[in-house]
């Protein structure tokens, strides 16, 4: 919302909550439509209020964008979850050491991954210019900062990070000290 300069009201718990089944949030309501799961949010609010550039209509171009949103999703997101749940969040059900060590191994090949994506582009995740993949990728960039680990350097991942702090909604939502 802060992307496409939307209003919203954020709730983190309250009368949203019951209108996902998972119990979670984010959940939107638009008129008298209700939607959960955060990158399908994502392209929904592109498609409906945003700039083509977000979600671009062209298919090879949408394409792209929509690879790294489930990349980050499918790959990112499972690589990254067991660690941060252990040293973040500290949850107890998230104690394993081996597979806390597993978590940050595959989580710094996705990053590797990503770096190497980033020194081909030179700029964001589908190519010159921001798109609706680099709010889901850029947010998981910022738990690697934020997470409390020993960390390889990634220097075109770093100058993204940096490209991404440029923006004031990444700074509200991303760079803002919470992982």
């Amino acid at each position: 919302c802060e992307e496409i300069g939307l209003p919203y009201e954020r709730q983190d718990q309250g009368p949203e909550l019951p209108l996902n089944p998972n119990g979670l949030v984010p959940v939107i309501v638009d008129g008298d439509f209700v939607l959960w799961e955060s990158n399908t949010i994502l392209r929904y609010l592109a498609g409906r209020y945003g700039p083509e550039s977000l979600l671009p209509h062209e298919p090879r171009a949408r394409a792209e964008v929509e690879r790294w949103i489930d990349w980050q999703a499918t790959e990112f997101n499972s690589a990254w979850r067991y660690a941060f749940m252990a040293v973040v969040r500290k949850d107890p059900t998230f104690d394993d050491p081996r597979q806390i060590a597993a978590s940050i191994k595959a989580w710094t090949r996705m990053l590797a991954i990503l770096d190497e994506r980033l020194a081909a582009t030179k700029a964001f995740v589908a190519g010159a210019g921001f798109t609706l993949a680099d709010i889901p990728i850029g947010l998981s960039v910022n738990r690697w900062f934020l997470t409390p680990i020993e960390r390889p350097s990634f220097p075109a991942v770093d100058a993204y990070y940096e490209r991404l702090s440029a923006r004031p909604a990444f700074r509200k939502h991303g760079r803002n000290g919470i992982p």
